[in-house]
């Protein structure tokens, strides 16, 4: 396992501001968000310029790159786009994508079709979806994510144990989707807020670390915290790298 940071903890500022606060912060991996609404490269600019966009992408201060996080616009494209994306991953070599689960409310075999096709298209670039587990969506629900996983081969989870412990199943184990996890988000949280200072929160990193390990996982675990108004992001930021750096 090794530690990374998503460039989204710094919301506000350009991609290359970002990744080179995260390099000031010795961080040697990033996660790189491919957003359809957000500031930094989308999937219609990846599907206009597949060349500019990996230049665009491998640009990072010799930081490694652990996943890209996607988010797609609905519509005719959406699927054309995501293939587009899974060529970009092939060509800076980046394995895990994750995208974000549908939201609750959506008839379960809606879902199981869009997540098949996903896994197909990623599969022909030797790309892995990696499904997030977000509170309001489908994947809030530990037993559902096994179950979506259960029934599209070859998806796997982001693992974010905030949303499991913040949102309305907390206190359920999460021994069972450990198998599938892909690719882990995590910052501190407690069953009241989302977002708390590192250390003040309830989240058991140690306990977390040695489940991951008992299924031998070996890839990233990715630091996924907005600022808290009122504190020093970069310090939080620091914090969680050396308390995680020491767990490993």
């Amino acid at each position: 396992m090794f530690v990374s940071a998503s460039t989204e903890c710094f919301p506000d500022l350009p991609l290359p501001e970002a990744i080179e606060i995260l390099t000031d912060l010795q961080f040697t991996a990033i996660e790189l968000p491919i957003h359809e609404s957000g500031r930094g490269l989308k999937p219609s600019e990846v599907h206009k310029d597949l060349e500019r966009s990996a230049r665009f992408c491998r640009d990072t201060h010799r930081l490694d790159l652990a996943a890209l996080n996607i988010e797609l616009a609905p519509g005719p494209d959406y699927y054309t786009h995501f293939t587009s994306c899974c060529k970009l991953a092939k060509l800076i070599k980046v394995v895990t994508l994750v995208v974000p689960c549908s939201e609750l409310g959506t008839p379960f075999n809606e879902e199981i079709e869009r997540l098949r096709k996903l896994v197909e298209i990623a599969s022909l670039e030797s790309a892995v979806v990696a499904l997030k587990t977000q509170i309001g969506c489908m994947s809030q629900d530990p037993d559902t994510a096994v179950v979506l996983c259960d029934n599209v081969k070859g998806l796997r989870l982001a693992l974010d144990p905030s949303h499991y412990i913040a949102g309305p199943h907390q206190g359920n184990p999460i021994d069972k989707v450990m198998k599938y996890v892909q690719h882990v988000h995590l910052r501190d949280s407690t069953k009241q807020k989302l977002y708390v200072r590192v250390g003040q929160g309830e989240i058991d990193y140690g306990k977390l670390i040695q489940q991951l390990e008992k299924v031998r996982y070996d890839r990233a675990l990715s630091v996924d915290m907005a600022p808290l108004e009122g504190f020093d992001h970069r310090g939080e930021m620091r914090k969680m790298r050396l308390l995680l750096e020491s767990l490993l």
